[in-house]
């Protein structure tokens, strides 16, 4: 059964194998063990080893950032959140509370911290030097070759973002990956993937324009595991790779 009609399915009835109690009943230190080997096993590739974020979001943080409840949280485990990158899962139901037991946990960790100046790291991420918003937006200003930033410190961690700043190659989620496209009249398109199925193939390029081609009429297709964002190891200093990632630790979308 595929993640979509198991989601499907759970709309048409919502209360599809779910459990009849509101409370994780297995938090024990043994069923915490299980749930980590799990975790680090199907959701670590994502949400880090430590819940830290990466393609998925910051679990690290209490509560964790969607389910407020034991019962809301065993859903998005099993049946994922539709048209995102979180998939259903057909583990058994101990398993998903083994997992859920896990990430609430993750929660508990003391949250890390940045020694950086939000005010100067504005300005970087502003500025001409940073040149962020040429590819990220931020409310209703900046380009969108990149993911919004608008929210990205209720979404990352510190950890996360210092790396992502230093070594931008080093997760690219799938919604973000450079593609090359050549059609049957030789005409060569670069962008960035939005959406592929197996007959066709959309890009957005680096003039903002989205297109749409049918793989049928191209020649070639390469989708590269790289980004268009540049690495700031040697263009900020420590103390201003500190600001800025204080600075985007500060957006939470409650921007005026």
């Amino acid at each position: 059964m595929t993640p979509v009609l198991l989601w499907l399915l759970f709309q048409a009835s919502p209360t599809l194998d779910l459990p009849r109690v509101e409370q994780n009943p297995f938090t024990s230190p043994d069923h915490l063990a299980l749930g980590q080997k799990l975790y680090n096993g199907r959701c670590a590739g994502c949400h880090g080893l430590t819940g830290d974020g990466g393609k998925g979001a910051n679990l690290a943080v209490p509560p964790p950032p969607r389910p407020r409840t034991d019962l809301a949280l065993h859903r998005i485990v099993r049946y994922g959140i539709p048209e995102t990158e979180m998939p259903a899962t057909l583990l058994a139901p101990q398993e998903v509370w083994q997992i859920a037991a896990f990430v609430r946990s993750l929660g508990a960790s003391p949250p890390q911290t940045t020694k950086g100046d939000p005010a100067k790291g504005q300005q970087l991420v502003l500025g001409a030097r940073g040149g962020c918003l040429q590819c990220h937006s931020i409310a209703l200003q900046g380009g969108r070759l990149g993911p919004a930033l608008t929210d990205i410190g209720a979404k990352r961690s510190p950890g996360h973002l210092r790396r992502k700043l230093l070594e931008p190659t080093a997760d690219i989620t799938e919604s973000f990956r450079l593609a090359t496209v050549v059609t049957q009249t030789g005409r060569r398109i670069t962008g960035v993937r939005l959406n592929e199925d197996p007959f066709s193939i959309q890009l957005r390029d680096f003039s903002d324009t989205i297109h749409s081609l049918f793989k049928d009429q191209l020649t070639s297709l390469q989708v590269e595991r790289r980004t268009t964002m540049p690495s700031y190891q040697t263009r900020f200093t420590n103390s201003e790779i500190d600001d800025v990632v204080a600075y985007l630790l500060s957006l939470r979308g409650n921007l005026p």
